[in-house]
Protein backbone atom coordinates (compact mmCIF):
# COMPACT_ATOMS: atom_id res chain seq x y z
CA UNK A 1 0.00 0.00 0.00
CA UNK A 2 1.37 3.41 -0.96
CA UNK A 3 1.50 6.34 1.47
CA UNK A 4 -1.44 8.00 -0.33
CA UNK A 5 -3.47 4.80 -0.16
CA UNK A 6 -2.67 4.44 3.53
CA UNK A 7 -3.85 8.00 4.23
CA UNK A 8 -7.05 7.44 2.25
CA UNK A 9 -7.75 4.23 4.18
CA UNK A 10 -7.09 6.03 7.47
CA UNK A 11 -9.57 8.75 6.48
CA UNK A 12 -12.12 6.17 5.35
CA UNK A 13 -11.92 4.27 8.63
CA UNK A 14 -12.14 7.45 10.71
CA UNK A 15 -15.33 8.51 8.97
CA UNK A 16 -16.75 5.00 9.09
CA UNK A 17 -16.21 5.07 12.85
CA UNK A 18 -17.86 8.49 13.03
CA UNK A 19 -20.93 7.09 11.25
CA UNK A 20 -21.05 4.14 13.64
CA UNK A 21 -20.90 6.53 16.61
CA UNK A 22 -23.83 8.52 15.26
CA UNK A 23 -25.85 5.39 14.52
CA UNK A 24 -25.31 4.45 18.17
CA UNK A 25 -26.74 7.83 19.20
CA UNK A 26 -23.44 9.51 20.05
CA UNK A 27 -21.71 12.58 18.60
CA UNK A 28 -19.20 11.77 15.87
CA UNK A 29 -16.33 13.17 17.93
CA UNK A 30 -17.21 13.70 21.60
CA UNK A 31 -15.78 16.84 23.13
CA UNK A 32 -14.44 18.47 19.97
CA UNK A 33 -17.47 18.76 17.68
CA UNK A 34 -15.91 16.45 15.14
CA UNK A 35 -12.69 18.37 14.55
CA UNK A 36 -12.75 17.23 10.94
CA UNK A 37 -12.39 13.63 11.99
CA UNK A 38 -9.42 13.83 14.32
CA UNK A 39 -7.17 16.05 16.37
CA UNK A 40 -6.85 19.44 14.71
CA UNK A 41 -4.19 20.92 16.87
CA UNK A 42 -2.29 20.10 19.98
CA UNK A 43 -4.88 19.73 22.72
CA UNK A 44 -7.82 19.61 20.28
CA UNK A 45 -10.02 22.51 19.20
CA UNK A 46 -12.83 24.55 20.68
CA UNK A 47 -16.36 23.36 19.88
CA UNK A 48 -17.16 26.43 17.76
CA UNK A 49 -14.25 25.74 15.40
CA UNK A 50 -15.64 22.55 13.80
CA UNK A 51 -18.94 20.75 13.55
CA UNK A 52 -22.62 21.53 13.94
CA UNK A 53 -21.93 24.62 16.04
CA UNK A 54 -21.04 26.48 12.82
CA UNK A 55 -24.64 26.20 11.57
CA UNK A 56 -27.50 28.45 12.60
CA UNK A 57 -30.02 26.51 14.68
CA UNK A 58 -32.79 27.86 12.46
CA UNK A 59 -31.21 25.85 9.63
CA UNK A 60 -30.67 22.58 11.45
CA UNK A 61 -33.50 22.54 14.00
CA UNK A 62 -35.82 20.41 11.87
CA UNK A 63 -33.17 18.13 10.36
CA UNK A 64 -32.79 14.53 11.57
CA UNK A 65 -30.62 14.50 14.69
CA UNK A 66 -28.25 11.98 13.11
CA UNK A 67 -27.48 14.38 10.25
CA UNK A 68 -26.51 17.09 12.72
CA UNK A 69 -24.51 14.76 14.97
CA UNK A 70 -22.50 13.58 11.96
CA UNK A 71 -21.38 17.08 11.01
CA UNK A 72 -17.56 17.15 10.96
CA UNK A 73 -16.96 20.25 8.88
CA UNK A 74 -15.32 23.63 9.35
CA UNK A 75 -18.01 25.90 7.92
CA UNK A 76 -21.40 26.19 6.23
CA UNK A 77 -20.91 25.74 2.48
CA UNK A 78 -24.62 26.02 1.65
CA UNK A 79 -24.45 29.63 2.81
CA UNK A 80 -21.09 30.20 1.10
CA UNK A 81 -22.44 29.04 -2.27
CA UNK A 82 -25.58 31.25 -2.12
CA UNK A 83 -27.76 28.52 -3.60
CA UNK A 84 -30.78 29.45 -5.71
CA UNK A 85 -34.07 27.83 -6.65
CA UNK A 86 -33.78 25.20 -9.37
CA UNK A 87 -30.02 24.69 -9.20
CA UNK A 88 -28.27 21.31 -9.27
CA UNK A 89 -25.80 20.98 -6.41
CA UNK A 90 -23.02 18.46 -5.69
CA UNK A 91 -21.49 18.02 -2.24
CA UNK A 92 -18.00 16.50 -2.24
CA UNK A 93 -17.52 14.16 0.72
CA UNK A 94 -21.13 14.41 1.81
CA UNK A 95 -20.81 12.38 5.02
CA UNK A 96 -24.05 12.12 6.98
CA UNK A 97 -25.83 14.34 4.49
CA UNK A 98 -26.35 17.60 6.40
CA UNK A 99 -25.20 19.87 3.55
CA UNK A 100 -27.06 17.86 0.90
CA UNK A 101 -30.29 18.15 2.88
CA UNK A 102 -29.79 21.87 3.44
CA UNK A 103 -28.98 22.30 -0.25
CA UNK A 104 -32.07 20.37 -1.32
CA UNK A 105 -34.18 22.70 0.79
CA UNK A 106 -32.58 25.81 -0.75
CA UNK A 107 -32.87 24.73 -4.38
CA UNK A 108 -36.45 23.56 -3.91
CA UNK A 109 -38.45 20.93 -5.81
CA UNK A 110 -37.19 22.13 -9.19
CA UNK A 111 -33.56 21.70 -8.08
CA UNK A 112 -31.54 18.65 -7.04
CA UNK A 113 -28.75 17.87 -4.58
CA UNK A 114 -26.18 15.09 -5.00
CA UNK A 115 -23.74 13.81 -2.43
CA UNK A 116 -20.61 11.77 -3.14
CA UNK A 117 -18.81 9.86 -0.41
CA UNK A 118 -16.40 6.91 -0.36
CA UNK A 119 -17.54 5.48 2.99
CA UNK A 120 -20.33 2.88 2.99
CA UNK A 121 -21.28 3.64 6.58
CA UNK A 122 -21.69 7.36 5.87
CA UNK A 123 -23.71 6.66 2.71
CA UNK A 124 -26.05 4.39 4.69
CA UNK A 125 -26.45 7.09 7.34
CA UNK A 126 -27.03 9.84 4.76
CA UNK A 127 -29.68 7.86 2.90
CA UNK A 128 -31.46 7.13 6.17
CA UNK A 129 -31.34 10.82 7.08
CA UNK A 130 -32.79 11.79 3.70
CA UNK A 131 -35.64 9.31 4.21
CA UNK A 132 -36.32 10.69 7.69
CA UNK A 133 -36.33 14.23 6.34
CA UNK A 134 -38.69 13.28 3.51
CA UNK A 135 -36.25 14.73 0.97
CA UNK A 136 -37.07 13.53 -2.55
CA UNK A 137 -34.71 15.76 -4.55
CA UNK A 138 -31.50 14.15 -3.26
CA UNK A 139 -29.22 11.29 -4.27
CA UNK A 140 -26.10 9.89 -2.61
CA UNK A 141 -23.51 8.15 -4.78
CA UNK A 142 -20.48 6.15 -3.77
CA UNK A 143 -17.19 7.37 -5.16
CA UNK A 144 -13.98 9.27 -4.53
CA UNK A 145 -13.78 12.99 -5.07
CA UNK A 146 -10.71 12.59 -7.29
CA UNK A 147 -12.87 10.66 -9.83
CA UNK A 148 -16.48 11.81 -9.47
CA UNK A 149 -19.31 9.47 -10.53
CA UNK A 150 -21.16 12.19 -12.46
CA UNK A 151 -21.09 13.18 -16.15
CA UNK A 152 -19.57 16.32 -17.59
CA UNK A 153 -21.43 19.61 -17.08
CA UNK A 154 -24.10 17.98 -14.92
CA UNK A 155 -24.31 20.39 -11.95
CA UNK A 156 -24.47 24.14 -11.38
CA UNK A 157 -22.74 24.33 -8.01
CA UNK A 158 -20.08 22.27 -6.25
CA UNK A 159 -19.86 22.56 -2.47
CA UNK A 160 -17.73 20.81 0.14
CA UNK A 161 -17.22 21.08 3.88
CA UNK A 162 -13.71 20.46 5.17
CA UNK A 163 -12.98 17.57 2.79
CA UNK A 164 -10.60 18.72 0.06
CA UNK A 165 -7.77 19.06 2.58
CA UNK A 166 -8.11 15.32 3.27
CA UNK A 167 -7.42 14.36 -0.35
CA UNK A 168 -3.93 13.29 -1.33
CA UNK A 169 -4.50 14.62 -4.89
CA UNK A 170 -6.19 17.98 -4.49
CA UNK A 171 -5.47 19.11 -8.06
CA UNK A 172 -7.39 16.07 -9.33
CA UNK A 173 -10.33 17.06 -7.11
CA UNK A 174 -10.36 20.59 -8.52
CA UNK A 175 -10.12 19.28 -12.09
CA UNK A 176 -13.07 16.96 -11.43
CA UNK A 177 -15.10 19.79 -9.89
CA UNK A 178 -14.44 21.84 -13.03
CA UNK A 179 -15.42 18.92 -15.28
CA UNK A 180 -18.81 18.25 -13.69
CA UNK A 181 -19.78 21.92 -13.53
CA UNK A 182 -21.85 23.38 -16.33
CA UNK A 183 -20.41 26.49 -18.02
CA UNK A 184 -20.92 29.44 -15.68
CA UNK A 185 -21.13 27.12 -12.67
CA UNK A 186 -19.33 27.82 -9.43
CA UNK A 187 -17.70 26.31 -6.39
CA UNK A 188 -18.46 27.39 -2.82
CA UNK A 189 -16.24 25.47 -0.44
CA UNK A 190 -15.52 25.56 3.27
CA UNK A 191 -12.04 24.17 3.93
CA UNK A 192 -8.97 24.38 6.13
CA UNK A 193 -6.25 26.50 4.53
CA UNK A 194 -2.80 27.46 5.76
CA UNK A 195 -1.35 30.96 5.64
CA UNK A 196 1.27 31.25 2.89
CA UNK A 197 4.14 31.41 5.38
CA UNK A 198 3.30 28.08 7.04
CA UNK A 199 5.43 25.29 5.57
CA UNK A 200 4.17 21.74 4.91
CA UNK A 201 6.39 20.55 7.77
CA UNK A 202 4.82 23.07 10.15
CA UNK A 203 1.34 21.96 9.04
CA UNK A 204 2.27 18.34 9.80
CA UNK A 205 3.46 19.35 13.26
CA UNK A 206 0.11 21.00 14.02
CA UNK A 207 -2.32 18.23 13.15
CA UNK A 208 -2.81 14.78 11.71
CA UNK A 209 -3.93 14.29 8.11
CA UNK A 210 -7.35 13.08 9.23
CA UNK A 211 -7.56 16.17 11.42
CA UNK A 212 -7.47 18.47 8.39
CA UNK A 213 -4.33 20.45 9.22
CA UNK A 214 -1.42 18.38 7.91
CA UNK A 215 -2.98 18.09 4.45
CA UNK A 216 -4.12 21.70 4.15
CA UNK A 217 -3.03 23.74 1.16
CA UNK A 218 -1.69 27.24 1.60
CA UNK A 219 -3.83 30.09 0.32
CA UNK A 220 -1.61 30.58 -2.75
CA UNK A 221 -1.48 26.84 -3.45
CA UNK A 222 -5.28 26.79 -3.44
CA UNK A 223 -5.49 29.74 -5.82
CA UNK A 224 -2.90 28.16 -8.12
CA UNK A 225 -4.80 24.86 -8.11
CA UNK A 226 -8.08 26.57 -9.01
CA UNK A 227 -6.43 28.51 -11.83
CA UNK A 228 -4.72 25.36 -13.09
CA UNK A 229 -8.07 23.56 -13.25
CA UNK A 230 -9.52 26.39 -15.35
CA UNK A 231 -11.46 28.40 -12.77
CA UNK A 232 -11.63 32.19 -12.79
CA UNK A 233 -12.48 34.85 -10.20
CA UNK A 234 -11.04 32.66 -7.44
CA UNK A 235 -10.82 33.89 -3.87
CA UNK A 236 -9.83 32.34 -0.54
CA UNK A 237 -11.07 34.19 2.55
CA UNK A 238 -10.01 33.18 6.06
CA UNK A 239 -12.85 33.01 8.60
CA UNK A 240 -11.40 31.61 11.84
CA UNK A 241 -8.15 30.10 13.10
CA UNK A 242 -8.10 26.37 13.83
CA UNK A 243 -4.38 26.09 14.62
CA UNK A 244 -1.46 28.50 14.58
CA UNK A 245 -1.32 29.91 11.04
CA UNK A 246 -4.05 27.56 9.81
CA UNK A 247 -7.59 28.77 9.21
CA UNK A 248 -11.10 27.79 8.34
CA UNK A 249 -11.70 29.44 4.99
CA UNK A 250 -14.28 30.19 2.33
CA UNK A 251 -13.19 29.26 -1.20
CA UNK A 252 -15.08 30.58 -4.21
CA UNK A 253 -14.43 30.34 -7.95
CA UNK A 254 -16.33 30.22 -11.25
CA UNK A 255 -16.16 28.10 -14.39
CA UNK A 256 -16.11 30.37 -17.45
CA UNK A 257 -19.36 30.54 -19.40
CA UNK A 258 -17.57 29.58 -22.60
Amino acid sequence: MTTDEAIQEQVRERYAQAAREVQAGRSAEPGTEGCCGGSCAEGGAAPAVFGAGLYDLTQTGDLPEAAVLASLGCGNPTAVAELREGERVLDLGSGGGIDVLLSARRVGPTGFAYGVDMTDEMLELARANAARAGATNVEFRKGVIEDLPLPDASVDVVISNCVLNLSTDKRAVLREAFRVLAPGGRVGISDVVAADGVTPRQRAERGASVGCVAGALSRQEYLDGLAGAGFVDAEVTFTHEVAEGVHGAIVRATKPSR
